[in-house]
């Protein structure tokens, strides 16, 4: 099975209760934004959704309700690697079963690997499900960098390996994947200063968190540019960009729940011991979403 799978995709935000428990209800409301605003898929379960802080059971429930609330309007990536590789397995093989479209796999995040350990991991998990999977590169949580040439291999000799998530912020390595590797793997952007960059370049899209906040808006330049229109697209982001800065600025799950809540979509505080954004960092979120207007 395989996926058409190009644009913006929002790393979804996990909205939490008073007690820290997932709030449905406010979930819902995020997935409808987001769709409503024309992204082209829904990560669930990524960093920005803390997916770190999940019990098994609540990344399983929290991927069921992500499906059946946005009902095939667009593709869902599930977010299923792990620290060990039987779990990344079970994570994997349940969110097909419930329908994801695409897996995406983070490598183990707390002992770093040697990349001889890191591609047995990524080969064995992707042999165990038949559908599409999607490399998750974001070093400085993994402590392990896949370099392009170790994702060219890796596209080359499994089959379902047909996408990457480059959180690297390497620009350099970046564009090798763009312009030496697209033959066999398409690359999608995970640093959100990069949106403009990246897909003038010929990124197959962005995964971006900012995507919770600013759906439309990000929509809009991904479009624009898509079309050919450059200066049109230009201009868009130099109003949007001061917006994404003020954000990546800042530690960015939080400030992606403080832009939530400015635009009118509370969706709670990060699980402890993340705090919530300080008040200062607030402020300078909230004076650059002014300039956008309501």
């Amino acid at each position: 099975m395989t996926t058409t799978l190009r644009g913006v995709l929002t790393a979804l935000t996990t909205p939490f209760d008073a007690e820290e428990n997932i709030d449905y209800d406010a979930l819902g409301r995020v997935v409808d934004r987001s769709i409503d605003g024309g992204v082209d898929g829904l990560v669930v379960g990524g960093s920005t959704a803390e997916f770190a802080t999940m019990s098994g059971d609540e990344r399983q429930q929290m991927l069921e309700f992500v499906i059946e609330r946005t009902a095939g309007r667009v593709p869902i990536v599930a977010q299923t690697g792990a620290t060990s590789t039987r779990e990344a397995i079970r994570h994997s093989q349940a969110a097909q079963a419930a329908g994801a479209d695409v897996l995406m796999i983070v490598t183990p995040y707390y002992e770093p690997l040697t990349l001889a350990e890191t591609v047995d991991y990524i080969k064995t998990v992707a042999a165990a499900v038949d559908i599409d999977v999607m490399l998750y590169n974001i070093p400085a949580a993994t402590g392990v960098n896949l370099d392009p040439g170790t994702v060219r291999q890796l596209a080359e000799d499994v089959a379902n390996i047909r996408f990457i998530k480059d959180s690297s912020a390497n620009w350099e390595q970046a564009l090798q994947l763009i312009h030496h590797h697209s033959d066999v793997i398409s690359t999608f952007i995970g640093w959100d200063s990069y949106i403009y960059s990246g897909l003038v370049e010929g990124a197959a899209g962005m995964v971006a968190g900012a995507a919770n906040v600013l759906p439309s808006e990000i929509v809009s330049v991904s479009t624009k540019i898509a079309d050919g229109d450059l200066h049109g697209a230009r201009e868009e982001w130099q109003r949007l960009y001061p917006v994404i800065d003020a954000m990546i600025s800042e530690p960015f799950i939080q400030a992606v729940k403080t832009g939530l809540e400015l635009r009118g979509v509370p969706v709670g505080s990060p699980r402890r011991p993340l705090a919530d954004t300080d008040p200062d960092a607030r402020e300078r979120i909230k004076a650059a979403l002014a300039t956008l207007g309501s």
